[in-house]
């Protein structure tokens, strides 16, 4: 697949976006998404992830997309990859996420528009402000 050059941009705002999920996944022992994705219990890793998502954007929004894989063995570190899809109004992204021992990345693999712009940097614009109005909004303690 050709990168396009406005690929690095959307995966940063993909990962600033999910940032808060990807640390509710991490909660998750890697054992456990090891044996789900061996033994393809996908619909296991995608309450995982329903329940990861639920906390910071409206139903729907965020949710497992074709599954994962885990890459161990015995020389290296565990690396566990899920395929993933961010869904705000408007939009569609899929992309991978991969967790490792001490970080994780985001790999766009496409994004679609309902209505997309011939201009990449209004599309990407568009990402954001649809991403942030899909976000759920606490309100804080009263004092």
């Amino acid at each position: 697949m050709i990168r396009q050059s406005h690929a690095s941009s959307r995966e940063i705002i993909v990962a600033e976006a999910i940032a808060d999920i990807v640390r509710e996944l991490r909660m998750v022992d890697v054992a456990d998404y090891i044996a789900f994705i061996r033994l393809e219990h996908f619909a296991c890793i995608s309450d995982l992830v329903d329940s990861a998502a639920e906390l910071f954007f409206l139903p729907r929004t965020f949710r497992l997309g074709n599954g994962g894989q885990a890459h161990v063995d015995w020389s290296t570190i565990p690396r566990i990859e899920l395929d993933l899809e961010l869904r705000p109004r408007g939009a569609a992204v899929y992309f991978t996420l991969t967790l490792c021992d001490a970080d994780a990345s985001v790999e766009v693999n496409y994004v679609a528009f309902d209505d997309p712009d011939p201009d990449p940097e209004k599309n990407t614009a568009f990402l954001v402000t649809a991403i942030e109005a899909a976000r759920i909004r606490r309100s804080e303690p009263a004092v």
